[in-house]
């Protein structure tokens, strides 16, 4: 209700209200409009920001634990390391391989939450996917190198058992002379009459030929055996030797046959996991004694022991998924010790043979060479 109000006579007879003090009415209203421009100048950064962070992307991943995978055991039915053509001795426990795991196109918001949430790390993005590479080419890569750590743990465990070992075609250059002809998991039996026992020879036998030269490969795949005659070009570093075109391996001597089951999964690390349970599955005993051992690690031919990344994500999975001991590298040692999640014991290792070595001092009650 106004104060002081009065009628006023209009000259059409109606009647109309009249106030003394209408200033009062105006401060009121100029405040109110103040208040809620205020609240939206206040209200306008902070709605920005919020475009922003939800739509703008970082130039950052998040790296973090990523899935773990028992080598002794299965996924999707198949056996992770199918041993066929050999009696194998039964296992229990876990061997598992560890990975980490990359999140990319991240925006503010989540590049943060996973700053702070204390199991992720982020790095920029040109260290894992370069410039001017593509992703498809970085994934490309990753799955060779995939591949490569599956070759080399097969012939790794094979030299450790002392078991027999053939030379496989590993690849077949496209334009190469042996396209169409060779494949790959062919068996080279010989080269123009000489036996094949090692992929060197395959190497040394070849760079002796010209290019226009034409030799005779005896080769078998699956169960049959052939052969053919094969005419080597120039090769690519060196116009006065003979090429053939191929990657060359080695594999275990039919019938034995090793495959391994794990899809989507990049990098070289699995090697030394992949090697433990060929071993574990081909002699007798337990390397784990019965219980959970999770690592990492890169290994070769020969048997030696890799270097890896993100040891601390994969140390965080493998003891979320419930591992006790964890095999880690000797040159990330000094990085695992940083930060070991409780209750996870670190052991060093160099070889396949220092693992297996560590594996059994464990068994028996020894303490194995530790990180910390």
């Amino acid at each position: 209700m106004f104060a002081h109000r009065e009628i006023l006579g209009r000259a059409d007879g109606a009647k109309a209200w009249h106030c003394r003090h209408p200033p009062k009415v105006i401060t009121t209203v100029v405040g109110v409009n103040r208040r809620i421009l205020t609240l939206i100048v206040a209200l306008v950064p902070v709605l920005v920001l919020g475009v922003v962070g939800s739509v703008v992307t970082v130039p950052f991943v998040a790296l973090g634990p990523g899935p773990t995978f028992d080598t002794l055991g299965q996924v999707d039915g198949k056996p992770v390391v199918d041993v066929t053509g050999a009696p194998l001795d039964p296992t229990t426990g876990q061997l598992n391989m560890t990975t980490v795991s990359v999140r990319d196109e991240l925006n503010l918001f989540e590049a943060f939450g996973f700053w702070v949430s204390g199991e992720h790390g982020l790095v920029p993005r040109a260290e894992v996917y370069p410039p001017g590479v593509s992703r498809e080419e970085v994934d490309k890569s990753n799955q060779q190198d995939f591949k490569d750590s599956e070759s080399n743990a097969e012939v790794a465990a094979l030299h450790h058992l002392k078991l027999p070992t053939v030379v496989l075609v590993r690849g077949v250059v496209e334009d190469g002379p042996a396209k169409d002809i060779l494949a790959a998991d062919d068996q080279i039996i010989s080269i123009d009459g000489k036996p094949i026992t090692a992929p060197q020879e395959v190497i040394d036998l070849v760079g002796t030929k010209r290019p226009g030269d034409v030799i005779t490969v005896v080769y078998r795949r699956g169960d049959v055996e052939q052969t053919t005659p094969i005419t080597l070009a120039a090769r690519p570093d060196d116009s006065n030797k003979g090429y053939l075109g191929i990657g060359l391996g080695e594999g275990g001597r039919p019938p034995l046959k090793v495959e391994f089951n794990l899809a989507d999964i990049g990098g070289p690390s699995a090697g030394l996991m992949f090697s433990l349970a060929l071993i574990d599955k081909l002699s007798p005993g337990e390397l784990n004694g019965g219980k959970f051992v999770a690592g990492t690690g890169t290994i070769d031919q020969d048997g030696k022991v890799g270097p890896i990344g993100g040891i601390q994500y994969k140390m965080i999975a493998a003891r979320e998924a419930g591992a006790e001991t964890f095999l880690v590298p000797a040159a990330n040692c000094n990085e695992a010790a940083q930060r070991i999640p409780e209750g996870l014991r670190l052991v060093k290792v160099d070889t396949l043979d220092t693992a297996i070595t560590a594996l059994s001092d464990i068994e028996a009650g020894r303490e194995p060479i530790s990180c910390a």
